[in-house]
């Protein structure tokens, strides 16, 4: 079965930024499954998976707009370390769940200076050209349930 819009694939992958550098791999674990057209993962790495078969292998690089978009000046600011009551010791790379007019947004400390706070509410891969080496492990038809829900159900997927 070829890989087309509502069925269920499963794959391992191994990505890499374009210095060469693995920021993620299913290696060790479970295959990545997911519901093939419901947006479950980045749009560019979907049409790279689009029309393939169980057993193939692929590489495939994903510009940053077919990807986690580019990086968004806007996103970045820097708050009073006030904002921050109850918490002690803020370093970058902590992550927070700050609250917008957007809705939720989780913002990542990129610098401490004095009583200002830098954060950053970019995806980290935001901005950067991905690489992926894929092998699709398996391709099924979505079940009525799982098209309806937009996710995969079962083993690998969501259990309700």
């Amino acid at each position: 079965m070829q890989i087309a819009q509502n069925s269920v694939v499963a794959f391992h992958y191994t990505l890499t930024n374009d210095a060469g550098e693995v920021l993620d791999s299913s290696e060790g674990r479970e295959p990545l499954t997911y519901l093939h057209g419901a947006g479950n993962i980045i749009p560019g790495l979907e049409k790279e998976l689009e029309g393939r078969a169980a057993g193939d292998k692929l590489t495939a690089t994903v510009e940053p707009a077919e990807g986690y978009g580019e990086k968004q000046d806007q996103l970045v600011q820097e708050v009073p370390r006030d904002a921050f009551q109850g918490v002690e010791g803020i370093e970058p790379g902590m992550q927070f769940q700050a609250q917008t007019q957007g809705g939720p947004l989780m913002v990542t400390v990129t610098q401490v200076e004095g009583d200002t706070v830098t954060v950053d509410g970019n995806h980290p891969l935001a901005g950067q050209t991905l690489n992926f080496a894929v092998e699709i492990d398996s391709v099924r038809e979505a079940s009525e349930e799982e098209v309806e829900h937009g996710h995969v159900h079962g083993e690998g997927g969501h259990e309700h």
